[in-house]
């Protein structure tokens, strides 16, 4: 019988008030806790807290606080990138960004889903799927990517946009649901 946590990590459903992953939640609340009050003034004690908190984080790569996330663990951010304030990645599904990625104030990326179906839905029973910025994207503030979305390369997503579904590289995506309108280049 596999356990919760390996149950979310290969994406089937599982429960998350498992103690295992109760807490490996708290190790992240506990981080998050030091990143988000933390001095200014201490940036590389800031980015210790960081490179412990996530999966990878890429040089030159800064988040500003306040950052929120479920375990961190699955969160991997290329070089050269930069996640403003107050972004939220619900990271039960790993969560990639490139490199030279923007993202805009309250972002969220959120890799958790639900049944659709009450009886599951009530016993608590969650699943997950991945999210993938490509290189040098752009998310505009208050962007909300959902489950299972692989943005491309160069993309630029408008401010407020919800993303649905897979958006192609080199397009600027912009509603809700976010639609190409143009390609660039």
């Amino acid at each position: 019988m596999r356990s919760m946590k390996e149950r979310m990590l290969a994406g089937e459903p599982y429960l998350a008030d498992d103690p295992e992953l109760i807490a490996d939640h708290l190790r992240a609340l506990r981080l998050l806790e030091k990143f988000n009050s933390g001095s200014v003034d201490q940036r590389e004690a800031r980015l210790a807290v960081l490179r412990e908190l996530l999966g990878d984080l890429g040089e030159e790569t800064w988040i500003r606080p306040p950052f929120h996330c479920d375990y961190g663990y699955n969160i991997r951010i290329g070089p050269r990138s930069f996640v403003n304030f107050q972004a939220v990645f619900l990271d039960v599904a790993p969560i990639t960004l490139g490199a030279d990625v923007q993202v805009g104030p309250n972002v969220q990326l959120l890799t958790p889903t639900h049944p659709v179906e009450p009886e599951p839905r009530r016993a608590k029973w969650e699943a997950a799927r991945p999210i993938t910025i490509g290189d040098n994207a752009w998310l505009g503030g208050g962007a909300i990517v959902l489950a299972g979305v692989t943005v491309g390369d160069n993309t630029v997503i408008g401010a407020g946009a919800v993303v649905t579904r897979d958006l192609p590289a080199n397009v600027v995506a912009v509603g809700n649901p976010a639609r190409p309108v143009r390609q660039i280049g």
